[in-house]
């Protein structure tokens, strides 16, 4: 099997803060990336910020994964064939207040990011998790192949986002 180098990637969430840092070093390693945000975590800001460091204007699309319809529009607007995933509720505290708000945006914005992505005929992404799917580990460093002790929300609908 002969491996393709992707022509052009979604960031979704990309305006925050992994999001911009994984944006820079991708476009430095030479790959097109489009911007997906609703900048609920994300400062408008950051845009023109990335456009001074890489010194190319930044594709961004302001829109939601739970939108289907703007992400068809990005998918066919743009050739997009693999997708970095950062796009999130992230605060482990707020999921305990808010879980259902959680599960809506962590899982319904991916559920729909890969009907999507399977319309388009995209097969790549890359699934952002988090260190919360282990809860207290038993070690330290923790290994990926301890056990999942999700111990709230936000680290539940990272499990799932996994499975």
């Amino acid at each position: 099997m002969v491996y393709r180098v992707p022509k052009r990637i979604l960031l979704t969430g990309g305006a925050g803060y992994i999001g911009s840092h994984t944006y820079v070093a991708l476009r430095q390693a030479g790959h097109d990336v489009v911007i997906f945000d609703n900048f609920s975590n994300a400062r408008r800001s950051v845009v023109a910020r990335l456009e001074q460091i890489t010194g190319a204007p930044v594709p961004v699309i302001e829109g939601d994964t739970r939108d289907t319809a703007a992400l068809t529009k990005a998918f066919a607007t743009h050739q997009i064939d693999a997708v970095v995933h950062f796009a999130a509720l992230k605060a482990v505290g707020e999921s305990m207040i808010r879980p259902l708000d959680y599960f809506d945006v962590n899982m319904g914005g991916l559920t729909n990011l890969l009907r999507v992505m399977d319309a388009a005929g995209c097969r790549r992404i890359v699934f952002s998790s988090s260190a919360t799917v282990y809860g207290v580990p038993d070690e330290t460093p923790t290994p990926e192949t301890a056990p999942y002790r999700a111990m709230n929300p936000y680290g539940q609908t990272k499990i799932l986002g996994e499975e």
